[in-house]
């Protein structure tokens, strides 16, 4: 029996889950996620193999292990670990007047430590080259970087035609070697060339990330003698093999609610929806269309850096199940269960049995007596949440205290003030109906599932939601989306339509699209066209249109039947 192993690295948890060949899950474990991240795989790994059902299963079945991680989000949101990166552009004379790294934060530009160049080349929107690739300026520019991790090169539209990339990459590696990690921003991005670049300098930079993760994983699994095809799932929900991961760390950063997204579509069934992902620190809302997550549609920022690159459309709220719940409605106050009220601007403190009589005694009427978030406990929800013992009131302590779920032990809430239990709620309603309300784009309600391990803060009626739907298994639906993901293949790439016109040209891109699946490791008899789309260049003389198009399938291994060895 061919199994899958999904793993899924979130802000508080890391989850784990092991599927037959029919999808059905077989094992399932959750565990705190650690600072380190790599612990917590290990952890969880352990735990699923170790569970009642895990036990029965043999680890020489597991053939395929899927893993979404926060690796690179982490390092690029803490700046940390980041690799020391030249940066190249392909684009003089034409684009002068705006140097590389200038709409970023100055902490980041400061931790990157560039060496930056621009130097003659590039192409056209059609493809045709501007001037000559300037060789001798690159081959000046890789003498004088020697020592650094990793290079980005950015050229000119360089989506359309890459050839002066390619050069300069030979160029490069011929000075510099095979140890330096190049990378190609027609490999990272679409059009757009400052985003483009942007994108590619931070995928440049997580050069030394992406070895860690991937070495993290390899190690977790040879602890438990796991020898498996392994994949990292990426930004729009389905996989990318693991060498390719280590050239393209930067298209793992959202892998974490897609996982969530195409988790929720398979348990549940539906392939048009909307879903809310409650974790422990944060609820992330997306729509789910075909089956797959949404794609922004403008530049998204990644740690204060605009980048263009595939993207899930998603909203971020600050409410999770590690959430902080202040009682007061200002920081300076903070209440513990059995003891007082106390303020801590005066010192003064009270007794108080609910909110409403906190906030009549403290002068807080009219105001907003409790704070719900942002700030979270994230991961050490089993240590500082009061359910376990902890000191910090947190969202899990309040759905506990209301008896909507048995987390902990119930007695250590039960004195929580049920005033602030019920504003508590209703400000966490409100948040999420507002997420809703902003990811619609129309005013009819739309069927909504909720998922993660926080989901029971998620009211049955729901502001905008026709129905809310609860599937079992649904506090590791981020596993399970990377247990199932697909491999795709993409093209967006600006054609000019000429005498051949529309058809021809949506037909190429169609069968390019297909092509680069099955080469990311699709299975050829079931790959297929799953997004296009299509804008007219109005402004662009030739009759020009920009078409973008996905194509995905199962792994091919994942769609053959028989045993490892028959596989080769």
């Amino acid at each position: 029996m061919n199994l899958r192993l999904g793993i899924d690295v979130g802000g508080t948890n890391t989850d784990a889950v092991i599927l037959n060949p029919s999808g059905e899950l077989l094992a399932k474990a959750k565990r705190p996620t650690t600072s380190d991240v790599t612990n917590g795989i290990r952890n969880v790994l352990r735990a699923v193999l170790e569970s009642e059902a895990g036990k029965r299963i043999e680890r020489k079945a597991i053939v395929q292990a899927m893993l979404g991680t926060t690796h690179c989000t982490n390092a690029i949101v803490e700046r940390k670990g980041l690799s020391r990166v030249a940066v190249l552009r392909i684009a003089a004379p034409a684009s002068l007047a705006i140097p590389p790294l200038s709409d970023w934060p100055e902490d980041f530009v400061e931790k990157l430590n560039a060496q930056v160049e621009i130097v003659e080349g590039g192409h056209e929107y059609n493809g045709q080259e501007i001037v000559p690739l300037n060789e001798g300026a690159i081959q000046h520019f890789a003498h004088r970087v020697r020592g650094v991790r990793a290079v980005a090169v950015t050229g000119i539209f360089a989506p359309v035609s890459d050839a002066h990339e390619r050069r300069a990459e030979r160029i490069l590696r011929e000075i510099l070697g095979d140890e330096v990690s190049i990378t190609l921003s027609s490999q990272i991005g679409s059009v757009g060339l400052l985003e483009r670049e942007n994108a590619t300098i931070l995928n440049a930079a997580l050069t030394d990330v992406a070895i860690q993760a991937t070495s993290a994983f390899n190690e977790a699994l040879s602890a438990e003698c796991i020898e498996a095809d392994k994949y990292f799932s990426q930004n729009d929900g389905t996989l990318m093999r693991f060498e390719y991961a280590l050239r393209h760390p930067i298209l793992t950063v959202a892998s974490g609610p897609t996982n969530s997204l195409r988790g929720a579509a398979y348990l549940t069934g539906r392939t048009d929806a909307v879903v809310i992902d409650v974790g422990g620190t944060t609820s992330d809302i997306g729509v789910l269309a075909n089956g797959f997550p949404r794609e922004s549609a403008v530049a998204v920022e990644i740690g204060g850096v605009r980048t263009n690159f595939r993207m899930p459309d998603l909203i971020s709220k600050g409410l999770g199940g590690g959430t902080k719940v202040i009682i007061g409605g200002n920081t300076n106050h903070s209440w513990y269960p059995g003891t007082t009220v106390q303020t801590g601007a005066t010192g003064h403190a009270h007794k108080s049995e609910t909110v409403a009589e906190y906030a009549r005694q403290n002068g807080y009427e009219g105001q907003a007596p409790v704070q719900v978030g942002p700030e979270s406990v994230g991961y050490r929800l089993a240590q500082e949440a009061q359910v376990f013992g902890g000191g910090t009131l947190t969202m899990t302590d309040i759905a506990t205290r209301t008896g909507a779920v048995q987390i902990g032990d119930p007695e250590l809430v039960s004195e929580v003030p049920l005033g602030a239990v019920r504003d508590s709620l209703i400000i966490a309603r409100e948040m999420l109906a507002d997420g809703l309300d902003r990811m619609k784009t129309s005013a009819a309600a739309v069927p909504l599932i909720a998922v993660g391990g926080g989901s029971f803060l998620v009211p049955n009626d729901l502001e905008g939601a026709s129905e809310v739907l609860r599937p079992e298994n649904s506090d590791v639906a981020n596993a399970i989306g990377a247990a199932i993901a697909q491999v795709s293949g993409e093209v967006d790439q600006i054609f000019m339509l000429g005498e051949a016109g529309r058809s021809a040209a949506l037909a190429g891109a169609k069968a390019k699209a297909i092509e680069l699946a099955i080469k990311a490791g699709a299975d050829k008899d079931q790959v297929q066209v799953i997004e296009v789309e299509e804008v007219p260049l109005g402004y662009i003389p030739g009759n020009a249109s920009r078409i973008r198009v996905k194509a995905a399938g199962p792994l091919v291994r994942l769609a053959t039947i028989g045993t490892k060895e028959d596989r080769g």
